[in-house]
């Protein structure tokens, strides 16, 4: 086997694509400790930290108001929209969870919906208790300009809350690859 040694690999003028091996090329290995920079970007969480009323029987978008991180600035406390930044599309995870609460003698549907482009992509169902947690986790592969927002819906009979309490409610994404 030889090494090379060299601090920048970069293409000819002219070129945007850098080939690395040829057709005998089946694996690329990182060193101990390396990282592929521009993988698991862009990367957010999200969390809402105010209570929010759900009306019945309503489709009703989640609005995460502050954020933990968001490495390219891609989601919107106001809408509750992350959309894929320009040059980003791929293959993408999305994770979501909220606490709600419902009076005990009625043991009604609670729904989570993740859209993209205002389509439900994935949904969870639940029958629950009191004081229940439900998430919804989903793979999609989105283009530049897609956007992603998180719904929720019951049929209890009556508004209900999603709670306030840290950590209860979140949103997170990030790119897993093109």
């Amino acid at each position: 086997m030889s090494k090379i040694l060299v601090d920048t690999i970069d293409t000819r003028s002219g070129t945007s694509t850098l080939t690395l091996g040829s057709s005998n090329a089946g694996t690329i290995a990182l060193g101990s400790g390396d990282v592929q920079s521009n993988m698991l970007y862009p990367a957010f969480s999200v969390y809402r930290d105010a209570t929010l009323s759900i009306a019945n029987s309503t489709d009703t978008i989640i609005v995460f108001d502050t954020e933990d991180f968001d490495t390219d600035s891609a989601y919107n406390v106001s809408d509750g929209k992350f959309t894929v930044p320009s040059g980003k599309g791929g293959k993408y995870f999305f994770h979501t969870f909220t606490r709600y609460q419902y009076a005990a003698e009625t043991l009604k549907n609670f729904n989570m919906q993740i859209h993209v482009n205002n389509s439900r992509v994935a949904q969870t169902n639940l029958r629950g208790a009191v004081y229940t947690g439900i998430a919804c986790s989903t793979l999609a592969n989105l283009s530049a300009g897609d956007y992603v927002q998180v719904k929720v819906q019951h049929d209890i009979g009556s508004a209900t809350e999603i709670t306030s309490i840290a950590g209860y409610n979140e949103f997170s994404g990030f790119r897993i690859g093109t």
